[in-house]
């Protein structure tokens, strides 16, 4: 089945979807960087199903260049990568790029920030002047162009209140008038196998002449620690940097079980580490010190006072947070690319917030993922990304269901 990626970020939900074997035909995003990622992803597949993987790792470990790698695949599976910013005067332009083929499905989710919660609450206005509130329209638009079967359109649990629910209202309303079903959920990734505690609204639309329903997705035991996630890992400290280099050790079965570490990939990389000042560091290591001790995070108007440094001490007290080592990781989110005081490593001994890695397989990330182009561009696709894990289940539910109902 073919399918359009759009706002497609760094290609959680289309690597989901891949992996249960829909075609995806065309990724459309804005970000530069991030549509690198989605062209050096599509060439990794293509030279894995060639049998020529070898010349992907040369890539990855600098032996060729990006230009040489993608000088290796075809020009019509590069292009399916449309690196255009959607709006009125654009679409027409994205439509030719993706042709009049027959789309069965469109995935995907208009950007979050004018949705946040976090969002809202730094901007005086609400966030209801910003032009990202109304983004969806054009995700109508493709629905009106093309007449998918299906489609499925994932944000942030804020769009639910956003405006006083009136911008949720009006997206039902406004799907539902081009001859679509609608039903949606607020899913958990950990009810998929993601070791991370992320809350999302998943939108699922069918054409009204479609016998289908929302699947039921359940949930799963999970099975394993952030501890588990990162137990072959290297341990590095702030500044550090491994961007090609070895395992600790084997993998383990978590990570084989979420599809992270393959038995036959054998090259870390991206295990970059930014550097942190040294108050930021006193900070990391007494966040840990009592998160160990205690079990609760420090608000950060508890710091000794000569480590505070805001003004701001009623809102934003959560500043410093610790990954839970022995459980789940809290939401991962794009502000990791500004700073990481949000993610501290739990070893006490490496003291320094996560690695580019790290938070890759917090979200799920498989190993052989490659994210361009620099530290801060990953970090940023990263937090904004669907946990291909999750979307992976999600698409075998969808799928399952399609079968079932002879779609």
């Amino acid at each position: 089945m073919k399918v359009i990626d759009l706002f497609a970020g760094a290609g959680g939900l289309s690597e989901g979807f891949k992996r249960q074997g829909f075609n995806i035909v065309s990724h459309v995003e804005m970000d530069k960087s991030a549509c690198l990622t989605l062209k050096t992803r599509e060439a990794y597949f293509y030279l894995k199903e060639q049998g020529k993987i070898d010349t992907y790792k040369k890539y990855i470990t600098g032996e060729i260049s990006r230009d040489e790698l993608y000088g290796y695949i075809p020009d019509d599976i590069l292009k399916r990568v449309i690196n255009e910013s959607i709006s009125d005067e654009t679409i027409e332009d994205i439509f030719k790029l993706i042709g009049n083929e027959e789309i069965d499905i469109i995935i995907g989710g208009p950007p979050c920030q004018a949705y946040s919660l976090v969002g809202r609450s730094r901007d005086p206005n609400r966030m209801k002047n910003d032009p990202r509130n109304y983004l969806y329209r054009q995700y109508i638009k493709f629905i009106i162009k093309y007449k998918p079967k299906l489609f499925i359109f994932e944000n942030v649990t804020g769009i639910l209140s956003a405006q006083e629910g009136k911008i949720f209202e009006n997206i039902k309303d406004e799907m539902k008038k081009v001859g679509y079903n609608l039903d949606y959920r607020i899913l958990d990734a950990s009810d998929f196998g993601v070791l991370q505690s992320r809350k999302r609204v998943i939108l699922i639309g069918w054409k009204v002449d479609i016998n289908f329903s929302y699947p039921d997705f359940g949930e799963v035991e999970l099975k394993g620690t952030i501890n588990d996630l990162f137990h072959d890992l290297p341990s590095i400290q702030s500044g550090d940097s491994i961007e090609v280099g070895k395992y600790l050790n084997t993998s383990n079965e978590i990570l084989t079980e979420m599809k992270i570490r393959s038995k036959e990939w054998d090259i870390l990389t991206q295990h970059t580490a930014r550097k942190n000042n040294d108050r930021d560091l006193k900070i990391y290591k007494y966040c840990v010190e009592i998160w160990n001790k205690e079990r609760r995070r420090v608000r950060y108007d508890e710091l000794p006072k000569d480590w505070i440094t805001h003004n701001n001490l009623e809102s934003f007290l959560d500043r410093f947070k610790v990954v839970d080592g022995s459980g789940l990781s809290h939401t991962m989110v794009a502000h990791i690319s500004k700073d990481g005081h949000h993610y501290i490593h739990p070893d006490i001994n490496q003291n320094r917030s996560l690695t580019v890695r790290e938070a890759a397989r917090i979200q799920s990330f498989p190993d052989d993922y490659y994210f361009e182009t620099c530290r801060t561009d990953a970090f940023r696709q990263i937090g904004n990304a669907v946990p291909p894990l999750m979307a992976e289940k999600i698409a075998i539910k969808v799928l399952e269901e399609i079968k079932k109902q002879r779609i």
